[in-house]
């Protein structure tokens, strides 16, 4: 069973400060650099099946509305649709291979009540960058993420199990 990483384009973007600059200059060439991005991370993680969905509504898209791209499957909502729609129907659709990546609270809700993992798109930016230093050969694990998470730090103190299914939601989260 390969992971879906579900990508709301542009929470993602716009949760990007490099990503952000870019898209503030043109919007595709906000979309254009985060799609080399998430290619750069399917190459770190080549059994990953990776979909962005972005608003097809305020795009200047010619033609289709689904197409491969170094190997990332790109999705554009139909016109009068948000991205939104589409990336919950996905998350209903997969539910437990699929993890959903967005800051957009009403996504990530509806995708835990369908049974998919979700991460926050600063996490996941941030899980990007550390898994391309780590590729680069570049050391890492000092650095603080987002919510004071530090790659390889565990938890001191008594044990506690958390239940089945957040064990579950987090073995796919750390297979990113």
């Amino acid at each position: 069973m390969s992971l879906h990483i579900i990508v709301d384009g542009y929470n993602l973007i716009r949760q990007s400060p490099e990503l952000a600059h870019l898209d503030k200059m043109d919007l595709e060439l906000g979309r254009d650099a985060l799609i080399e991005q998430l290619a750069a991370y399917k190459r770190i993680r080549p059994n990953r099946r990776i979909t962005v969905v972005f608003d097809g509504t305020s795009a200047s898209i010619q033609g289709q509305r689904q197409h491969q791209k170094s190997g990332i499957h790109i999705v554009f909502s139909r016109p009068g649709e948000l991205a939104d729609g589409v990336i919950k129907r996905m998350a209903s659709g997969e539910r437990e291979r699929a993890v959903i990546i967005s800051s957009d609270r009403d996504i990530l809700q509806h995708a835990e009540a369908a049974g998919c993992a979700v991460l926050n798109a600063e996490d996941f930016v941030f899980r990007m960058q550390v898994a391309s230093r780590h590729e680069d050969g570049v050391d890492a694990p000092e650095e603080e993420g987002p919510g004071g998470w530090v790659p390889g730090t565990r938890k001191k103190g008594p044990s506690r199990k958390p239940p089945r299914k957040q064990r579950k939601t987090r073995l796919r989260i750390d297979k990113l």
